[in-house]
């Protein structure tokens, strides 16, 4: 009884991030807003197509070494449980090219930070996830 209920507390404990898939965002055109999330095992973040024509992909080579490759529908919604501690390159793959990206770190991402921050990106890509690193390196 008391292993069910340390379960249950744990369960209750996971927060679900919002994420809007959006054609023009505060940072410009095709963008995730927010494109950098703080995260903690076991939380749950929710891609929201708020416009259409938009997907979630993981960026190879951008994920935990335990976590297999992912790929949404386009103009779905797509909810990913980040379970393994590090950072995700998230990328929308019609849009990719044009820089639109994202970055979660689950717990202190120390576990592929280098590796993350090696992937080679299409130039706008790089320029948003190098924004997204530093603004996950301030908080």
């Amino acid at each position: 009884m008391t292993a069910l209920m340390v379960l249950a507390g744990g369960a209750a404990q996971a927060a679900e991030h919002a994420v809007k898939m959006l054609n023009k965002g505060e940072s410009g055109a095709m963008v995730f807003e927010p494109a950098a999330i703080a995260a903690e095992p076991g939380d749950t973040v929710r891609f929201i197509p708020s416009d259409k024509s938009h997907n979630v992909e993981g960026i190879k080579g951008m994920r935990p070494e335990d976590v297999k490759p992912f790929r949404s529908k386009v103009n779905e919604e797509y909810v990913l449980t980040v379970a393994e501690p590090g950072y995700y390159g998230i990328k929308c793959s019609p849009h990719y090219s044009m820089g639109m990206v994202a970055l979660i770190r689950v717990g202190d991402g120390s576990a592929n930070l280098d590796t993350a921050k090696s992937v080679k990106l299409p130039a706008k890509a790089g320029e948003r996830m190098k924004v997204a690193f530093e603004t996950l390196a301030a908080q």
